[in-house]
């Protein structure tokens, strides 16, 4: 393992003391573990609350996405581990303002079962909770299976689309309702090149060859649809958005936003080669695109590799995108 990090113990703690240390006009950390991420300025009281929460090792995923028009507060574990049900129950206290909170996550067993336990925990307090899974990793289960699938970069969508919804005012049901909108119209794909490495863990997550891919696999290393030799990007790029459209049909005059997202070590560069293959194809099925995005927006530690996700608008929907947010790694 070749890091730059003290105990890897510390590896979590030291990250979100810096994060908070560098942008403090986002973020402070809140309860007593170190382990929950919240605005810097709490929002206006009557506001619905929306908290997310997951492992660490995603970055700008969980914690980058708390902010004024995105979540109230995120509860964070260790490098691709559940935070607990004491840290997620904090971080809904912290963002309830009054109006109920909305549990928006990804569909992970840990996750699941822990989030629930936070639940059951400020349900006494008179804090009520609705939730919403994302699941939109295309190659973790059929379509017909959609309630398996493994939630990757659609929730970046579905942060800022519920965000803008509950900044607008929407009381806890409404938001809800936009959110699981959001969560059902985003379909992803990854492909990846290499391994990462948990700090813990001090070795890679998995061997691959330097000459092969892996088509589908998951964020944490979960297995795929097939592995084989590196192709072209061009090649790489037309399989990834017949895979999407396979599960997305579109039809001329829908409207689309995609992302094209670095799993952490693909440069910019390569992304926009990728992003000229998604263009092509998108138009060529008649879709207008509305604000792409190019850039690193949910990671896997330093994996070399590429997603995309497409999330297919509505007026509600692209009225939600569009509206204004501010985080330390986003702001429209």
């Amino acid at each position: 393992m070749k890091k730059i990090l003290n105990d890897p113990n510390d590896y979590v703690d030291e990250m979100l003391s810096g994060l908070v240390a560098a942008h403090p006009e986002y973020y402070r950390l809140h309860g007593e573990t170190g382990k929950v991420v919240a605005r810097a300025q709490s929002a206006q009281s009557g506001k619905v609350g929306i908290v997310t929460g997951g492992g660490s090792g995603h970055l700008p995923v969980f914690t980058g996405y708390v902010g004024t028009g995105l979540l109230d507060a995120c509860a964070i574990g260790d490098v691709f581990a559940s935070p607990s049900a004491e840290q997620i129950a904090d971080a809904l206290r912290c963002a309830n303002h009054g109006a109920g909170v909305l549990r928006l996550y990804g569909n992970y067993g840990g996750d699941l079962m822990n989030f629930d336990m936070a639940g059951d925990l400020v349900e006494f307090e008179d804090i009520k909770c609705t939730t919403v899974l994302l699941a939109d990793d295309v190659a973790s289960a059929p379509f017909a299976e959609r309630e398996k699938r493994r939630g990757v970069a659609g929730m970046v969508y579905a942060f800022k689309i519920a965000g803008a919804a509950a900044e607008a005012g929407l009381d806890l049901d409404g938001v809800t309702a936009v959110a699981q909108k959001a969560a059902d119209a985003c379909h992803s794909i990854g492909a990846a090149l290499s391994s990462c490495t948990v700090p813990q863990a001090g070795k890679p997550t998995f061997d691959i060859g330097e000459d092969e891919m892996e088509m589908g696999m998951g964020i944490h290393g979960e297995p795929g649809v097939w592995r084989g030799k590196l192709r072209t990007a061009d090649v790489i790029a037309e399989e990834m958005m017949d895979r999407l459209f396979a599960d997305q049909p579109l039809v001329a005059g829908d409207r689309v936003s995609i992302m094209v997202n670095s799993l952490g070590a693909t440069p910019p560069e390569e992304l926009y080669i990728l992003y000229r293959i998604v263009k092509a194809r998108l138009e060529g099925a008649g879709a207008q695109i509305v604000m792409p995005l190019v850039g690193r927006y949910a990671t896997s530690m330093e994996m070399a590799g590429v997603s995309f996700t497409m999330i297919k608008l509505d007026d509600e929907l692209e009225k939600y995108l569009t509206a204004p947010c501010d985080c330390a790694f986003w702001r429209v």
